[in-house]
């Protein structure tokens, strides 16, 4: 099976720092690849250096079998490839739905996004994104009234409305209720059926609940892969991040 993006011996190099040393990485079609490791290990890091935030000292990035190795970020984001950093990046002062029309993939500006017909396919889209982000009754609310959760879903539909063919989420259910964090999991899920997903996550309870394939990364380098039972009973990986406790509570 061909993967989706591929990721082969990349470094990463901050001011002589290793920040991402050998990594090698294959993400295949409608999959969910887990991303853990203690602070400082590299995980945004190599996020960034897919979408190219972070320049790559050395190594290749592969997506759909094309090198996009320190391309442009604006082009990256156009063949296919949808970010969400860890703060909610959105419209405060428009509503949901204004919000995801901004991202619909071609609209350019906001003013123009705004202002221009609304098409029976556009409406489509946004409602379909909204109902897949569990946002549909919050359509025509200002995203400022939301709850934190709410507007964490809010850019997932935003990065959904590009439609891009893989969705790269950083600590998607930082700051949410045990209750939101569910739901996060459960929008993962429903997108992981027609996108590849890379999610970077702290909370293990929430990675027990999507994970299918789990990679550790440990300064700068991959430490581990395997599913939930075979990292958590990994040696190396209760040594450095885990912790015998943490391994009881979660198994």
């Amino acid at each position: 099976m061909e993967s989706v993006l591929s990721i082969k011996d990349l470094n990463v190099v901050f001011s002589g720092f290793k920040a991402l040393s050998g990594v090698s990485l294959d993400v295949y079609d409608g999959e969910i690849v887990t991303i853990i490791g203690p602070n400082g290990a590299g995980k945004s890091t190599l996020l960034d250096a897919i979408v190219s935030k972070s320049p790559v000292f050395s190594g290749h990035i592969y997506y759909q079998g094309k090198d996009i190795t320190n391309n442009s970020p604006h082009d990256i984001a156009r063949m296919g490839i949808g970010r969400k950093f860890q703060n909610p990046n959105v419209y405060n002062e428009l509503s949901v739905f204004d919000n995801i029309l901004l991202a619909l993939k071609g609209t350019h500006g906001i003013w123009a996004s705004i202002t221009a017909k609304l098409t029976k396919e556009k409406k489509g889209k946004i409602f379909d994104v909204l109902s897949r982000t569990g946002l549909v009754d919050q359509a025509f609310e200002l995203v400022s009234s939301l709850s934190h959760g709410q507007k964490q879903w809010v850019e997932i539909a935003m990065v959904l409305a590009q439609d891009p063919s893989i969705v790269l989420l950083d600590e998607p259910t930082a700051g949410m209720t045990a209750d939101e964090t569910y739901m996060t999991g459960e929008i993962i899920k429903s997108i992981s059926k027609s996108h590849s997903v890379v999610v970077i996550e702290h909370d293990m309870e929430f990675v027990k609940q999507i994970a299918e394939r789990i990679v550790v990364l440990h300064q700068g380098q991959v430490l581990a892969e395997g599913s939930v039972e075979e990292v958590q009973s990994n040696p190396k990986v209760i040594e450095v991040y885990l912790g015998h406790e943490t391994i009881k509570a979660t198994a």
